[in-house]
């Protein structure tokens, strides 16, 4: 190959290097994620604020998520305690948020027996593939982001919380 020929295959080489493409709603919403504070954890659950939700092939655990600590920021993330309950009656609290545009979740704080919380918020995973808790996944497809669409403020998110438990007494 040519020195000239090597030269322009080098610059163009180099050119498709840059930044990759972004979509006008990346451009738009991107930054705003990014920019994405740390929540502090909220206060620790309590029994009466449980709303059991419905985890197909959870096994001998039940779930629940905590309604007071339910919320759905300006950034459309939606935050919430989750709290694993084996039939032996061992829990495990976490402070978790789902991220329904990019089908991502992460934790934030795990909960320990003394009612505090603990630990450094996990970097964002996703929400595709085998390998997804199956409440994580339940949260997403069945509650929070049916459809790929978020629910749109914590008075949504709540209502979704009901009525998917509703819907399964009636119709099973």
């Amino acid at each position: 190959m040519s020195g000239a020929r090597l030269l322009a295959v080098a610059a163009l080489l180099a050119g498709c290097s840059g930044a990759p493409l972004q979509s006008d709603w990346e451009r738009e919403h991107l930054p705003a994620l990014a920019a994405e504070q740390e929540p502090a954890p909220p206060p620790f659950p309590r029994a009466a604020d449980l709303a059991a939700i419905d985890v197909p092939g959870a096994g001998a655990f039940r779930f629940y998520v905590d309604a007071r600590t339910l919320s759905v920021g300006r950034d459309r993330i939606v935050r919430y305690v989750l709290v694993a309950r084996s039939a032996s009656g061992a829990e495990n609290v976490s402070f978790e948020a789902i991220r329904c545009a990019t089908r991502q979740y992460r934790i934030y704080a795990i909960g320990h027996r003394d009612g505090t919380w603990g630990g450094s918020p996990t970097e964002w995973r996703t929400l595709r593939g085998s390998a997804v808790p199956p409440a994580r996944r339940a949260l997403y497809q069945d509650y929070f982001c049916a459809d790929a669409m978020p629910v749109r403020d914590t008075e949504e998110a709540l209502a979704a919380l009901h009525q998917v438990r509703r819907t399964r007494d009636v119709t099973d």
